[in-house]
């Protein structure tokens, strides 16, 4: 399947873009070129590569997700400005 002038004024249009009349037929040329691109890469047997997704075999970095102590909400409070014992008071944002 070709991109035409057509289809890049259709995209364009989709995009809210504008093209010269040189700018769109530079543009059909490039989308022609990576669809043929696409096609040498679906041309490729890739039924023995296994799925991934990273192209590097990396594993998680972070810390294991342990429960750990929590502060109590007394302790959360103590050094707040302003409270009602329960939550945080702050000063009214919107009117």
């Amino acid at each position: 399947m070709a991109v035409t002038r057509k289809d890049v004024r259709y995209i364009a249009e989709l995009a809210r873009l504008r093209f010269t009349e040189e700018e769109e037929i530079k543009m059909a040329e490039e989308m022609n070129q990576i669809l043929v691109y696409m096609e040498k890469l679906n041309a490729l047997d890739t039924s023995n590569v296994p799925p991934m997704s990273h192209v590097l075999d990396i594993s998680d970095v972070f810390r294991p997700d342990e429960p750990q102590i929590r502060i109590t909400r007394e302790e959360a409070l103590k050094n707040a400005p302003d409270t009602d014992g329960e939550y945080f008071r702050v000063p009214k944002v919107i009117e």
